[in-house]
């Protein structure tokens, strides 16, 4: 299983919020300073998420840019991904995946589009829950759908995989929400990639017991809970 690290943008920082509350902001200072030092500890992956863009105020696509520039790893970038432009942009700027979430749910034609563009294995779908339902435009809206239901729908489009974040567990570090995981991985043939809650190595080590591809940490990782050198021991023993 990988363990990803989550860089989260705003106003060009890297930030974490607690549940996508922007009132949560702990801010974290130079993206770049991080992209160097989750190398050296060893990702294999870097997930980069604009918050301005998912949230509709703005941004941080010149920042993704140096960030994909600088970086010697795969870099997969979500978060406000609503147009062909801005989907080609990021993808233009050699972002090994685009991961889409509100358009993709309110409009799934669109995702077809984006596969035939650039290839299934460029376009991953966000999966935001909370109490069991998806959430669109950014986190502050929910829909009667339920991740497992949609996920299915968009692997028939043919999708590379799938990010699943529990909400409520987004930042607190109190635990995933391993059964929701788990119904998601089994729901699908295609990659999970879990997000939402880690707070502790045994943490990752129940995420992997679901048999998810990868698991993304963020607040733990950046409030030094653990190292990514230990995390990425710990699920590969």
């Amino acid at each position: 299983m990988l363990v990803i690290p989550s860089i989260d943008l705003m106003d060009g920082r890297c930030v974490q919020l607690v549940g996508g509350d922007p009132r949560t902001r702990n801010d974290y200072g130079d993206p770049l300073k991080w992209v160097r030092k989750w190398e050296r500890e060893g990702a294999n992956l870097l997930h980069v998420v604009d918050l301005d863009a998912a949230l509709g105020i703005g941004n941080n696509l010149e920042v993704i840019k140096r960030i994909v520039k600088e970086a010697h790893v795969p870099v997969q970038v979500g978060g406000g991904i609503r147009s062909e432009e801005r989907a080609r942009e990021l993808i233009e700027s050699n972002v090994e995946r685009i991961v889409v979430g509100t358009a993709a749910v309110k409009n799934p034609p669109f995702v077809e589009k984006l596969i035939k563009l650039f290839g299934k294995g460029r376009v991953a779908i966000a999966l935001d829950s909370r109490q069991g339902r998806v959430l669109v435009n950014g986190w502050r809206k929910k829909t009667k759908l339920e991740p497992q239901q949609m996920a299915q729908r968009f692997e028939k489009i043919g999708v590379w995989g799938f990010l699943f974040t529990a909400v409520d567990r987004e930042g607190r570090m109190k635990g995933p929400d391993i059964s929701a995981i788990r119904k998601l991985v089994e729901a699908v043939r295609s990659p999970v990639i879990a997000s939402g809650g880690v707070g502790c190595l045994d943490d990752l080590l129940k995420v992997k017991q679901t048999g998810a591809y990868g698991a993304v940490v963020g607040m733990a990782l950046y409030e030094k809970k653990f190292t990514l050198k230990q995390a990425l021991e710990v699920v590969h023993r």
